[in-house]
């Protein structure tokens, strides 16, 4: 019985050590692998747009760790889909930080997106790279925003309506999905077109819940507004899938583009792929890189990505490769964020926050991208395109060069003496 009993703990510690070695050996595999975040919708009303940033980082990581990794070290993504809810992006930015311990994390498309994930990051002292354009009147000391402040799309594509090249608008459709970005974009934008003469009377305002899909009645009140006889543009900032159902509309009703301009500001290459785009030609979105932007690193990153989508069989990419603006953002933020973390010699966020300032990158629309020194945003152009008829954009209109973003927005008298900078606290 002894002997048994003896075989028998021998045979428990034999097994405890080759559990015990298993683990470590794990957790030594574990810290020979930097973890990065991937937190985009994969499902829901913004998987449209948000689905194709996954795959972005996806292609930087494995680019990067086919160059040798960071600081000797692969990168390992840790992918997870909060399907355009809202409070499950938190849950899953906790989930990220807290047991994947990831050292950084890309995501997020809508505003009400980023602001539900916000005090996790703060909390955790975790670092969100944000691609997407969005309203401003927000700095956080652990968000870098790749995309654009209003400055550097809204306000510029508006002057662009006003002159004479973009038909000298003089009225004015404020159309957005109900959230955040929409509707404070709105508010500078008429603070912005008030500050030019434009009366109230001359701006009408409407906002569609998200995944909205009938715009029959929208389109013939824009219609109506338009008929008082002064020249009128549309500006949207629809997002998502709603998109797809307000363009078919737009075109079903034959309000062309040398009727009412529409400019769009969350529209771009992937939003057009399933619309017949003919009847939309001449209708503008403003953005900081298109696809058809001619330079020697848009090649290169429109040919990489046809490679990647090609290999990885991504639907529709892999048969019809498009790129578009917040995957040129995306690019840029992870490409950053490694040169960042080289310099620190560290994924520490705080050292890899204080290495972030000035960060520069040859970016695919053309200029050298750099990350401001001290506001968390990226230096941008800005560029006006019009949609042709294969539903790419022909560039019109672009600043000399790159703009500095203004989060604080001057049109909004309460911004007057905001710092330019985080403090560590969000300012809101």
């Amino acid at each position: 019985m002894k002997t048994q009993r003896r075989y028998t703990l021998k045979a428990l510690a034999a097994a405890a050590a080759v559990t015990t070695f298993g683990l470590t050996g794990l957790s030594a595999q574990a810290a020979d692998t930097i973890k990065v975040g991937v937190l985009h919708s994969l499902s829901g009303t913004m998987a449209i747009s948000e689905t194709v940033l996954k795959d972005t980082v996806l292609m930087a990581i494995d680019e990067i760790n086919a160059k040798g990794g960071v600081l000797g070290k692969k990168l390992e993504p840790v992918v997870v889909d909060p399907a355009s809810n809202w409070p499950l992006f938190a849950e899953k930015a906790k989930q990220l930080l807290t047991q994947d311990k990831v050292a950084v994390v890309f995501g997020c498309w809508t505003s009400v997106s980023r602001k539900s994930v916000l005090p996790v990051f703060e909390e955790q002292n975790g670092l969100l790279f944000y691609p997407v354009q969005y309203e401003g009147e927000e700095l956080s000391k652990n968000v870098f925003y790749t995309g654009a402040a209003p400055n550097q799309q809204a306000i510029p594509a508006v002057e662009y309506l006003m002159s004479k090249d973009g038909g000298s608008a003089k009225r004015f459709v404020l159309l957005g999905t109900d959230y955040v970005y929409p509707r404070t974009t709105n508010k500078i934008l008429r603070a912005f077109l008030k500050s030019k003469g434009i009366a109230d009377a001359d701006i009408m305002e409407e906002y569609t819940p998200f995944g909205h899909s009938d715009y029959q009645t929208i389109i013939a009140n824009i219609k109506k507004f338009a008929s008082a006889g002064k020249k009128t543009a549309v500006v949207s900032t629809i997002n998502g899938d709603s998109n797809v159902p307000f363009y078919k509309e737009l075109g079903n009703a034959g309000l062309k583009a040398t009727d009412v301009p529409v400019v769009a500001f969350s529209v771009g290459e992937e939003e057009l792929r399933g619309v017949d785009t003919k009847p939309l030609v001449g209708h503008l979105a403003a953005w900081n890189y298109f696809m058809s932007i001619k330079s020697p690193a848009n090649t290169e990153f429109t040919k990489k990505w046809a490679a990647y989508a090609k290999a990885k069989n991504i639907p529709g990419h892999k048969d019809k490769p498009l790129t578009n603006d917040p995957m040129e953002a995306t690019y840029i933020g992870i490409n950053m964020w490694k040169q960042a973390v080289e310099k620190a010699k560290t994924t520490d966020v705080d050292a890899v926050i204080k290495a972030m300032a000035g960060q520069t990158f040859k970016a695919p629309s053309g200029i050298t991208s750099k990350m401001d020194e001290k506001n968390h945003h990226l230096h941008k152009s800005v560029f006006i395109g019009e949609v042709k008829a294969d539903g790419q954009f022909n560039v019109v209109w672009k600043t000399p060069g790159p703009v500095k973003a203004q989060p604080w927005s001057p049109y909004i008298p309460e911004n007057k003496g905001k710092k330019d900078e985080p403090d560590g606290k969000t300012k809101m």
